[in-house]
């Protein structure tokens, strides 16, 4: 195995460092005594123990974690019909239009797609909670799916479903039963990418959002302009904890496919033909 150079390992260490030391500061600082943030008075899990008694923090999460499971189901069904055709539909009248109006997002200004969502939720009457915050969550998120599974799309080959189609399978069965399954790694990648994008999203979420939903970034944000206290500490480590988990299960179950799909290809090359 080659050894990496003292350059390398020295330009990994600043890296790591820059992302994750602020993270390991606010963990360790999650399990301080003292009321000052900026003070260590021992360890002690007393933050924990009062955030799982705070009635707002636990509301905030509840709502927070019900817009992202819905919007990023519904940003994933979207963005994945989005890239379908825009891979599959050849040429059609519109497609550039159709194209740039799904990609916008992706470079627009959080402030201008949250103020344009407020108007247009005012001018139809839509009075602002869980749904206006899904649905915003759901028109910004969609684009990044659709990234996602479009550039699995593009080096797919296409000779697997004319294979299905040419045994009998309908377009609708051949996508099912050959198409999903092979991009199904990109579309779940899409869904914890839109899923990450809803529980940080602050910006949107603030024009969206009436005073009958707040989601948990508003309320670490509304708490924070008074003094960052160690319960915000606290929630953030179990912020950072489930992140952490989701990542590392989702990076299993990548590496456990890869390694069927594999077998499965060195099987069928072994296989009589």
């Amino acid at each position: 195995m080659k050894r990496m150079s003292w350059f390398n390992v020295t330009s990994l260490t600043f890296g790591f460092a820059f992302l994750y030391l602020p993270m390991i500061i606010l963990v360790i600082y999650s399990f301080n005594a003292s009321k000052l943030v900026t003070v260590w008075a021992g360890f002690s899990t007393r933050w924990y123990g009062e955030l799982i008694q705070n009635e707002a923090f636990l509301d905030a999460a509840w709502v927070t974690i019900k817009v992202a499971v819905l919007s990023s189901t519904m940003a994933t069904l979207l963005g994945t019909m989005a890239a379908y055709v825009l891979v599959r539909g050849g040429r059609f009248m519109g497609r550039t239009l159709f194209s740039g109006m799904i990609y916008a997002p992706l470079v627009m200004p959080e402030v201008i797609t949250g103020l344009s969502l407020l108007l247009l939720f005012i001018g139809i009457g839509l009075d602002r909670g869980v749904l206006t915050i899904v649905l915003a969550h759901t028109t910004f998120s969609m684009c990044y799916v659709s990234v996602v599974v479009s550039s699995r799309l593009v080096t797919f080959d296409r000779s697997l479903e004319e294979a299905a189609l040419d045994l009998g399978c309908s377009g609708w069965e051949a996508f099912r039963l050959v198409t999903l399954p092979i991009i199904a790694p990109a579309v779940i990648s899409g869904w914890l990418l839109a899923f990450t994008l809803s529980l940080d999203d602050l910006v949107i979420a603030s024009f969206t959002a009436g005073p009958s939903a707040t989601t948990l970034p508003i309320k670490i944000f509304s708490a924070v302009r008074l003094g960052v206290s160690p319960e915000i500490n606290a929630l953030s480590t179990i912020m950072i904890g489930i992140v952490a988990v989701g990542v590392i299960v989702a990076s299993l179950v990548t590496k456990r496919n890869a390694l069927r799909a594999e077998a499965d290809t060195r099987a069928a090359e072994r296989a009589p033909a």
